[in-house]
């Protein structure tokens, strides 16, 4: 069943006509018929399912039928931060984290980061809001994650977080291995956690003693170095395990 997300209010009974963008994809790109179902989100984050009502040309009607007791989230608010990479990591890195329901991605420059955005931070983030909310969409969340670009470290470090971790290679090296647990099971259900991820360089020592000065912990990632891409989705695999399926 296709998941939308519309910026309104919703209630079971209500006749929507949806937004031009999710029309088109229902009339011309799947070829809706009246009586078709699909679930839509509303800016309270509630799922309801509808049911395709009326079609004129490209503008698509669904009446609302039910509300559905779903809640996919994560228990705790996930936000990673990734130093500037290259190619369509970026990319991949905010479809692949909001599947495994991040909150919140961020994007910075970092010392050992090879690329640049400068003036292309705007269109960047306006292209990678838009692959979070098709990811959201097709992984059924109730929240599409935000994605920002902050221009330095320091403007992170001045962010509140409730948790606050980097992966560190050499904490990883070191056979550090306890610290990721102990951290992500003590964040309460609905706390914040930010983890911080280096560019293809790595974190470099003197942004570790910013982080660390300014309450983030180092962690590592198990006995394995991961590319730039993977850290991340490691880390919200783990958060997930430990505070969705353990006792399963």
């Amino acid at each position: 069943m296709q998941h939308y997300f519309l910026s309104q209010t919703i209630k079971v009974g209500d006749q929507i006509q949806l937004p031009d963008d999710v029309s088109h994809h229902l009339s011309r790109v799947l070829r809706a018929e009246i009586g078709d179902q699909i679930e839509v989100v509303s800016s309270e984050q509630r799922v309801f399912q509808a049911e395709v009502s009326q079609l004129v040309g490209q503008k698509v009607t669904v009446t609302v039928i039910k509300q559905l007791p779903v809640n996919v989230e994560l228990p705790i608010k996930a936000t990673i931060v990734s130093g500037l990479s290259k190619g369509n990591k970026p990319e991949l890195i905010v479809q692949k984290a909001t599947e495994l329901g991040v909150s919140q991605v961020i994007f910075l420059p970092m010392k050992w980061s090879v690329v640049k955005w400068d003036q292309k931070s705007a269109k960047k983030i306006k292209r990678l809001n838009e692959v979070a909310l098709s990811a959201a969409e097709q992984s059924h969340r109730n929240v599409v994650p935000t994605v920002s670009y902050l221009k330095s470290l320091e403007a992170l470090v001045a962010m509140d977080f409730n948790t606050k971790l980097v992966a560190y290679e050499e904490s990883a090296k070191a056979g550090e291995k306890a610290e990721l647990v102990k951290q992500v099971e003590a964040t309460a259900a609905d706390h914040s956690v930010v983890a911080v991820f280096g560019p293809e360089g790595g974190v470099a020592p003197e942004e570790i003693q910013l982080l660390n000065q300014n309450g983030f912990i180092n962690v590592g990632l198990g006995p394995r170095i991961m590319r730039t891409e993977t850290a991340p989705l490691y880390f919200l695999t783990a958060v997930s395990v430990l505070t969705e399926l353990q006792g399963s």
